[in-house]
């Protein structure tokens, strides 16, 4: 397959899924016009900021140079050793790369100490 082919069809858009396949947050957000509306402009604001800026030309510059055309291949993933290539799934659920990963997800929950009455 030619690389303007595979380009191109990394370009369009994937379909909705079904309702029934969606995760809750997912629903939330569907269902939700003033919750969509409040999350983009969150997601606008913090997407505008120097360093993600600057954290997304560096990815794109280092997709360019590894020559990365479609998502098939992997992400490139900030890691604590530089850049490295990781599968989709595996970039999504990291929790220990980044100080962002670790925010973003949490730790496990703490146990509460039972209170004899």
């Amino acid at each position: 397959m030619s690389l303007w082919i595979k380009y191109y069809l990394c370009s369009i858009a994937p379909r909705k899924k079904p309702y029934s396949q969606l995760s809750d947050s997912a629903k939330y957000y569907r269902n939700s016009k003033k919750a969509r509306r409040v999350k983009a402009a969150k997601d606008k604001e913090i997407n505008s900021r120097p360093e993600q800026k600057k954290k997304r030309a560096e990815l794109s510059k280092a997709r360019r140079k590894r020559n990365i055309v479609s998502k098939d291949t992997g992400d490139l993933s900030h890691t604590k050793n530089g850049l490295r290539l990781k599968s989709v799934k595996a970039n999504r659920g990291s929790k220990s790369d980044t100080k962002g990963d670790k925010n973003a997800r949490g730790g496990k929950a703490k146990k509460r100490k039972r209170v004899k009455k």
